[in-house]
């Protein structure tokens, strides 16, 4: 359902010349699957899904996703897809189902599917005792449920999250990871970006660790564990991170 090969990203810099921010990435993520794109801050992960999602196009290399090429097919693929980050913003002047639904009909959702599947989301994400609120009078938690349905409401086969806990309560959080576990079991391929390694540990199928624009290993916990002679994800990710940095230093 998604497969990347040999995707780079670079800006030019008048100082330093092409500077990527992705280099030479290759994965695939098939349906029913979590994939967890695993590094630090500035990795690379963001610039990825934003290819991904069409709001960047890609330097070198080629992005197929539900079918469609990211740079050839862009609004085949937004339509195939939802997005879902940390900081996506609700508005303000909205309640949550007049935002919900807003998104629907920007899908271009027929008006009798749209509202069967308002009234699905909004059981299932357990979000009728607040459909009527507005979203400036809403917690945390309310808020990121109401980006859950907006991401979900056109049924996308393909779904992304950036970071989708970060700032979140330890129960708002937990149950973010539900609904999203609960995707991948209708079919789903998922991508979950994040540097939380027990998300990574709960959800994921298969991870790719990513540090400044390189994918450094990737497979099933397990098989990374294996490869690399570590039984701990979090001991494996920092002796990857540690042994690329010392390489990069020696090489300059």
């Amino acid at each position: 359902m998604i497969e990347v090969n040999n995707l780079s990203k670079y800006f030019e810099d008048l100082r330093q010349g092409r500077v990527y921010a992705l280099k030479d990435v290759t994965f695939d993520v098939q349906p029913g699957e979590i994939y967890g794109l695993l590094g630090p801050n500035g990795a690379g992960k963001t610039t990825c899904l934003r290819i991904l999602s069409t709001v960047l196009r890609p330097s070198e290399g080629q992005a197929i996703v539900a079918g469609f090429d990211v740079a050839e097919h862009p609004a085949e693929v937004r339509q195939n897809i939802g997005f879902m980050s940390g900081n996506t913003g609700v508005y303000d002047r909205m309640t949550a189902w007049e935002m919900v639904e807003y998104f629907g009909r920007l899908y271009g959702l027929p008006e009798d599917l749209l509202q069967h599947r308002l009234h699905e989301i909004f059981e299932t994400l357990q979000m009728n005792e607040f459909r009527d609120i507005l979203c400036s009078k809403m917690s945390t938690g309310m808020k990121q449920k109401v980006s859950i349905a907006r991401t979900i409401i056109h049924d996308p086969p393909v779904l992304i999250f950036d970071e989708p806990t970060s700032g979140l309560d330890v129960l708002v959080a937990r149950a973010l990871l539900d609904v999203i576990e609960s995707l991948r079991s209708q079919g789903k391929s998922i991508i979950l970006s994040t540097h939380i390694m027990r998300e990574v540990e709960k959800l994921c199928d298969r991870v790719a660790i990513i540090h400044k624009g390189h994918i450094l290993a990737k497979g099933t916990i397990k098989e990374l564990e294996q490869q690399y002679g570590q039984s701990d994800l979090e001991e494996l990710f920092f002796s990857l991170i540690s042994l690329h940095d010392q390489e990069t230093s020696a090489k300059v």
